[in-house]
């Protein structure tokens, strides 16, 4: 061979060599006895936050991205209409426990004047009885002790129409107070923003979406399992889960769910060929301590490979042993 090829072909043998280290510490490793193996994505539950009462966005205080607590305030709804139509309540209530009072007042009154009808009748009929009243005069106490007795009826009637009317007013005041508590927007739970949805000074319908949250708490990587390994696998089992973007680490996880029944793997999983084999649709779901320690390090979407013990007396391999970054390697 001449000696001008011979760089080339030292450069093709330190590429030969070069392509087949890369696969040697690439290539996909076979699960050990006892374990599967199956692709997937990191996926956590998504929350919709959305307005409960159709109006006007006020003013959104989160941006794609952040991360949030429970109770949180995210976004406010413009609600000067329902402000003046409380104070016009709460004015009702007043109303309202003001006629009570008065209602309260009459009927001691006609009361009252139901006890001097009476005596009056009693006195009459006395004198009566002696000749010395003619019976027109009774007569007419008596009429003026049923007026009287009318009377009391009639203030107790408004006495119950006034109280009616204050627990009507009171009623429509919380209400309001609830739709008020309902347009401050807050998160039901601890997460990240995943989308903005509507921006300040848009007009949504009831129901409408303001935003997306991703609940951190809760990740897991949906797998497809064939029958034999569904048949020995139990819920709570050990897993593994190997991020494709982080593929030194090995991060814990359990088996959470398991399909009832069986189904065909979705075509951007497996082959055609795998694609005709029933397959058991299962999460392994990331322990909530590990996610709360590495918070700000979590995203969903990642791919990546996770294997499962589906046999009980199994032992971890060391390349699937728990591998997690050190604390000072997680960005603040």
């Amino acid at each position: 061979m001449p000696w001008k090829y011979l760089p080339v072909a030292i450069i093709a043998i330190l590429i030969g060599i070069g392509g087949y280290a890369a696969w040697v510490f690439v290539r996909p490793i076979d699960p050990p006895p006892g374990f599967a193996k199956s692709n997937g994505r990191l996926e956590s539950e998504r929350v919709g936050i959305a307005t409960k009462y159709p109006g006007r966005i006020k003013e959104v205080l989160v941006n794609e991205g952040d991360t949030v607590v429970a109770g949180q305030v995210l976004a406010r709804m413009d609600t000067s209409e329902f402000e003046a139509e409380l104070r016009e309540a709460s004015a009702a209530v007043v109303q309202s426990e003001r006629q009570l009072d008065q209602a309260i007042a009459l009927l001691a009154q006609r009361k009252s004047e139901l006890l001097l009808a009476s005596r009056e009748l009693e006195r009459s009929v006395k004198l009566a009885a002696k000749g010395y009243t003619p019976e027109e005069k009774v007569d007419q106490r008596r009429a003026a002790k049923v007026t009287g007795e009318a009377g009391v009826k009639t203030a107790q009637a408004g006495i119950a129409r006034a109280k009616a009317a204050t627990v009507a007013a009171l009623a429509r005041v919380e209400r309001l107070k609830t739709i008020l508590d309902d347009s401050v927007l807050k998160a039901p739970r601890g997460g990240r923003v995943q989308y903005l949805l509507a921006r300040a000074g848009e007009v949504l319908g009831a129901g409408g979406k303001v935003l997306t949250l991703l609940d951190l708490s809760d990740v897991y990587m949906t797998i497809f399992l064939p029958t034999k390994d569904v048949g020995t696998l139990q819920f709570g089992s050990q897993a593994r889960i190997i991020p494709d973007a982080a593929t030194q680490y090995v991060v814990p996880a359990t088996v959470s769910f398991v399909a009832a029944n069986a189904q065909f793997t979705p075509k951007y999983v497996e082959t055609k060929i795998e694609r005709e084999k029933l397959m058991f649709r299962v999460k392994v779901r990331i322990p909530e301590k590990i996610l709360k320690r590495y918070a700000r390090r979590v995203k969903t979407g990642l791919t990546g490979a996770a294997y499962v013990k589906v046999s009980q007396g199994a032992q971890w391999p060391e390349h699937l042993q728990v591998n997690l970054p050190k604390l000072e390697e997680v960005p603040e």
